[in-house]
């Protein structure tokens, strides 16, 4: 990797792992419909110029549908419920949770007829990241609400579905005008929910601060650098920014917000990684034939 390629990464590792703490301490006074609504709007109104001056915004009147639906997956519906999680839930567990996401992806790529990514490695991935993912679910007392944790669950599917629709729906336009675009339109239909939950009072500094930097850095920066990303090492590769992003989010989530996680918890965090890794990590003879499959694609 690149010297170029490494800080992005290591950018991007730390960009996408602090929401979490972020998310935490906004939703202690405002609602999570507000905590969506001032993200997409502050992301929306910085992306929105450079996607217009760079015209990535009209190849994508064809593409509504597929457009609209991977908004709702990937934006609306995760970030309302993530920000509804982490009223009752440690921000640093529900980063942990997330960290399911390639294991869910494994699945629906699975499902979707994606046969030749089944193996005894994956195969033992799925099983070994299930058994993590129930660790995390609290046994040990760590902090975790059932309803909450189940929240999350539907997050992550949510997340593991985006990239699907990308793949198969939206991988021929511009990547900066579907994620501006939809980040107009997340906003834009959050303003009436958003409003009706807004504060009585001005809400502290340290929220606002929260917000904004979520909107700033945590989306409309982070988009930028993870397409750059993307060009400078490829998408595989860029995608093992999900195996660190959730130790950030402990890492922050212990020491500045004084959270704690059992045992089994740590041990579950560890279970879904080695999962991960095993599930989606393919020999070079594999990667080979993948290429050469798609190589023969129409």
């Amino acid at each position: 990797m690149s010297r170029r390629g490494t800080v992005l990464f290591a950018a991007m590792c730390v960009i996408w792992g602090i929401p979490y703490l972020l998310i935490k301490v906004a939703v202690r006074d405002l609602s999570p419909a507000m905590v969506v609504l001032g993200r997409t709007s502050i992301g929306a109104l910085v992306l929105l110029p450079i996607a217009l001056m760079r015209g990535d915004l009209a190849p994508l009147r064809a593409k509504w549908r597929p457009l609209l639906a991977y908004t709702f997956v990937e934006l609306a519906v995760p970030w309302m419920l993530l920000s509804t999680a982490e009223k009752k839930l440690p921000s640093s567990l529900t980063g942990l949770l997330v960290a399911a996401v390639p294991l869910v992806g494994f699945t629906i790529a699975w499902i979707l007829g994606d046969r030749h990514l089944i193996n005894t490695r994956s195969a033992l991935g799925l099983v070994v990241g299930l058994v993590g993912v129930g660790a995390l679910a609290g046994f040990d007392g760590a902090g975790a609400d059932v309803g909450s944790v189940l929240i999350v669950g539907i997050v992550v599917v949510g997340y593991a579905t985006g990239p699907v629709i990308l793949a198969r729906a939206l991988h021929d336009v511009p990547s900066l005008g579907v994620v501006t675009a939809s980040l107009a339109l997340c906003a834009l239909a959050y303003i009436p929910l958003g409003l009706a939950n807004a504060p009585d009072e001005m809400p502290s500094g340290r929220v606002i601060a929260s917000i904004v930097t979520l909107g700033l850095v945590c989306t409309a920066l982070a988009f930028v650098v993870f397409f750059e990303l993307i060009k400078e090492i490829g998408p595989t590769r860029a995608t093992i920014i999900t195996y660190v992003n959730p130790a950030v989010a402990l890492v922050l989530g212990v020491g500045f917000l004084h959270e704690s996680l059992g045992i089994a918890s740590l041990i579950g965090f560890v279970l879904v990684l080695v999962g991960s890794v095993l599930s989606t990590t393919r020999s070079r003879r594999e990667r080979e034939q993948v290429q050469m499959a798609m190589v023969a694609e129409p």
